[in-house]
């Protein structure tokens, strides 16, 4: 096996049952319960055979099926070859049909199921490619074999949608679709969804006799296994599988087999009482009551053996039975549970939807912002508050097809302008532009409170614009563009436009002329005060689309009297505006190694003005931009606290404590989560650092220099540029060999400044002969050896949890692996690290395991059972 296997978190179900020790003779203990009841309703299941042309009921698993023409319109049906028919008493006829999806970038079906949300469900899905379209091309992740994945899933919505999504690796298409209720007392879901890794019947010898519906109520597949050096038992006694330690309501044909050790010490009388230990973690003791199951759930764990499981069974001193053990499931928590997109904004873009008719046989189906990789083509989404909301809505000008190289909308929109808009409460980017629009521009788009780009050029609209829009493009809150409206008109400008009236109407102008010289004169009186406020908003840190000139540059930065920093973009200036808030001035250098043609273009403003609507609390915020004839620079919000690379460095005055690194590594983390995935397209940073990552007075963490070096990239997330990026040290050695920077060499970028704050050593440092040490190249050896503590940053003089620092290194020697698609993706990084923070608060509530204790002869063991999904999951 590959020793730098994907490090994956794993929760492990594990389900016991007494043995009744009597005579020398051991029976499960069991009960004989009516099959009949738990049998009598599949209340709740929702069943599709995808691809049927009827609904039916299947007599060998008594499961009825619908066809699927109910829960989706789109896609085609298909049907295997006759070489690949395949019936099973326990998968019945759904491998047999199927649908196929050669259009659309995503399909989706609809399931409504009875519980509606708040709710847990079993989700499987069916694959069987079977040669349907006579080409023997199996597209990814699907074989001629069975795949059948299953979720456990926590529904915060009554509608589910579930959705193929085309990704490039072939046409996708779907078997079956089932759904399950499960009692909401099982499989408790924290912060993730649970991914099926199996569910085994221990003690089975059956060949390939799942267990499923009528025997299990919930309708989950038991896979006949068993133990190396183990011995199998079978009973037909009576167990209580109502009984209250059995939530999982374990089906009684499993709970008839079970596993014990070979070598079996026993005595007569005494209790059967033992401890688990799961990768190094501890629980119990637990002890066997007569008769009665036991069913005990472990918590999430990650595993440091290389993607491998390890777990064993010890009976205690006061134990005088061997430990059995009749199943198990083995989960990999899967997907964060993200709120579907706000309400509000999912009736307003469906509305648009079917006002324009957008994309209708393509990405527009499902929820539009969720999954956060594949959300609807033309938005983009913001996911600070768990529920997501539409912040951008692209249309096909010219400039967004450049930057975001594709076609954003399936037809070109006609009719005016929608009152819809008006709901999207969220949205910072509307583009408009390069459509049929007629009518007016509303006054509704003035009112929409996070607006700052609006652009509308191109279109057919006529009459005047809203004062209120002109005010607020005015005073530099919108950026507005109207170009290409040729019957469209500013509203000072209107009034020109007649000048023969009708001799009434000269009368009554003539009538109320002095009272228009009167409201011009107060309006004049205003415009005088709004620009003397507007002069004084100058200095807000808050204020939008703030463009300055050279000369405001000179003035802010008091003729660029003080440097404060200096790097790729260039030297970094201290500034204070109008209202003495201080700022951070970065000046592009004409030297800069940033300073590429891509950058020089005059793209530099437009891309500027985009990246301040770009908010998060873990990004420096852009106040402004100067964007005058060769010179151009940046206005940022000012640290007070400087950089990291400061803090961390041994001339630093103080010393950042353990719970201050990984908190500062989580807001790191944090901010580019956001660019990466909080961002469409996604933002790669490609010179992620220490001294780019920014305190402010409380010690919180915000990355900085972000976007405008190529920031907008390509569908794929990532583009190859041979413009120069990256710092020696944390630079991802394969983006430097092939000019391909990615989410993934952000993520190299991310695993050494981790290492940092873990050592509180340089991302590079030489040794006696001269020679460059990367960190990892001295890390790595040592925790290999098991000895994390060497490596923790002495300074904090052995203060710290050794755990959470186990945990820290083993993110960051993820990130750094030499194969890029190996890293994890920041959001998993992200959780990992809130787990670091969660082990320097908890309170530790099991004693931990000598790692170099003898295993009793008594013990039941399981060794290396891999646990690897970095790529799709294997067939079942």
């Amino acid at each position: 096996m590959d020793g730098q296997k994907a490090m994956v978190s794993v929760t492990l179900w594990l389900i016991f049952v007494l043995l009744c020790a009597t005579l020398g003779k051991f029976k499960l203990a069991a009960a004989l319960v009516d099959r009949r009841k738990l049998a009598s309703s599949t209340s709740g299941f929702i069943s599709i055979d995808c691809g049927a042309d009827r609904d039916y009921l299947d007599k060998e698993t008594g499961i009825f099926y619908n066809s699927d023409k109910d829960f989706i319109n789109t896609g085609k049906n298909g049907y295997v070859s006759p070489e690949y028919d395949y019936k099973d008493p326990y998968f019945g006829h759904v491998f047999q049909s199927l649908r196929f999806f050669p259009k659309g970038r995503r399909n989706c079906y609809t399931l409504r199921p009875e519980q509606g949300k708040n709710q847990n469900y079993l989700i499987r899905a069916f694959f069987r490619y079977g040669n349907y379209d006579s080409n023997n091309e199996v597209p990814s992740a699907t074989s001629s074999s069975n795949l059948v994945p299953e979720i456990i899933h926590f529904s915060l919505t009554d509608t589910i949608k579930i959705c193929l999504v085309n990704i490039g690796h072939g046409t996708p298409f779907i078997s079956a679709l089932e759904l399950r209720p499960l009692n909401p007392s099982i499989y408790r879901i924290e912060s993730k969804d649970l991914y099926l890794v199996e569910r085994y019947d221990l003690g089975n010898n059956s060949t390939n006799r799942y267990v499923r519906y009528k025997d299990d109520v919930y309708d989950r597949f038991w896979l006949p296994w068993t133990f190396v050096d183990c011995i199998s038992l079978n009973t037909t006694s009576n167990i209580d599988v109502q009984n209250s330690s059995n939530p999982l309501r374990t089906p009684l044909q499993v709970l008839r087999t079970a596993v014990q050790p070979m070598k079996i010490l026993q005595i007569s009388q005494g209790p059967r009482e033992f401890t688990i230990n799961f990768n190094g973690e501890n629980y119990g003791p637990f002890t066997l009551q007569y008769l009665q199951p036991l069913s005990i759930c472990t918590r999430p764990l990650k595993s440091r053996t290389n993607g491998y499981v390890y777990f064993s069974i010890d009976p205690t001193v006061q134990s005088h039975h061997p430990p059995i053990l009749n199943a198990l499931e083995i989960f990999i928590p899967w997907m964060k549970p993200v709120s579907p997109t706000n309400p509000a904004d999912v009736d307003a873009i469906m509305a648009i939807q079917q006002t324009y008719n957008i994309n209708k046989d393509d990405s527009w189906q499902g929820d539009p912002c969720m999954p956060e990789a594949y959300s609807w083509t033309g938005l983009n989404c913001s996911y600070y508050n768990n529920s997501p909301r539409i912040i951008f809505f692209f249309s096909t000008d010219a400039f967004t097809r450049q930057i975001m190289s594709r076609d954003l909308s399936a037809s070109t929109l006609k009719g005016s302008i929608s009152s819809s808009f008006s709901k999207l409460k969220a949205i910072q980017y509307l583009d408009l532009s390069g459509n049929e629009l007629t009518g007016t521009v509303p006054e509704f788009l003035a009112q929409l409170p996070n607006l700052t780009v609006l652009n509308l050029t191109g279109n057919k609209l006529t009459g005047s614009v809203p004062r209120s829009l002109v005010q607020k493009s005015n005073s530099g809150l919108l950026q507005l563009s109207l170009d290409g409206n040729p019957n469209l008109c500013y509203t000072d400008s209107c009034e020109k436009q007649k000048r023969n009236f009708p001799l009434p109407i000269v009368v009554a102008s003539v009538a109320i002329l002095t009272v228009l010289l009167s409201s011009i004169f107060v309006f004049w009186r205003l415009k005088r005060r709004e620009g003397t406020s507007q002069s004084k908003k100058e200095g807000l840190v808050n204020s939008k689309n703030r463009s300055f000139t050279y000369s405001n540059i000179v003035s802010i930065t008091d003729n660029f009297e003080t440097i404060i920093g200096e790097g790729g973009f260039g030297k970094v200036y201290m500034g204070t505006l109008k209202d003495n808030t201080q700022v951070a001035v970065k000046l592009l250098s004409q030297n800069s190694r940033q300073g590429c043609k891509e950058f020089q273009a005059e793209q530099f403003g437009m891309q500027a003005q985009l990246l301040m609507i770009v908010h998060h609390r873990n990004l420096v915020s852009l106040i402004g931009y100067c964007d005058d004839r060769h010179n151009k620079a940046l206005i940022y919000e000012y640290m007070v606290n400087g950089n990291l690379r400061e803090h961390l460095s041994e001339t630093s005055g103080s010393t950042l404590n353990w719970n201050e690194r990984l908190q500062i590594a989580a807001d790191a983390a944090q901010g580019l989560e956001y660019l990466h995935n909080g961002c469409k397209p996604p933002i790669i940073h490609r010179d992620l650092k220490t001294s780019n990552i920014l305190l402010n007075e409380k010690l919180g963490a915000k990355i900085s220099d972000f976007g405008l070096s190529r920031a907008f990239t390509n569908e794929s997330g990532s583009h190859i540029t041979t413009c120069p990026a990256g710092t020696l040290g944390y630079l991802d050695p394969q983006a430097q060999s092939s000019g391909n920077f990615n989410k993934k060499s952000d993520i190299y970028s991310f695993g050494i400044i981790l290492l940092e704050l873990i050592t509180g050593q340089p991302a590079i440092r030489r040794d006696v002969n001269g020679e460059i040490i990367p960190i990892q190249q001295w890390v790595i050896p040592i925790i290999e050896n098991g000895d994390v503590r060497s490596i923790v940053d002495p300074r904090l003089q052995g203060d710290f949890d050794t755990n959470s620092a186990w945990k820290a290194a083993e993110i960051a020697l993820a990130c750094v692996l030499n194969t890029a698609t190996r890293r994890p993706d920041i959001s998993d990084v992200l959780i990992e690290l809130k787990e670091c923070l969660g082990m320097v608060t908890a309170v530790v509530g099991s004693q931990r395991m000598d790692r170099g204790r003898t295993r009793s002869i008594n013990s039941l063991e399981m060794r290396s059972l891999e646990i690897y999904t970095e790529t799709a999951p294997s067939p079942r």
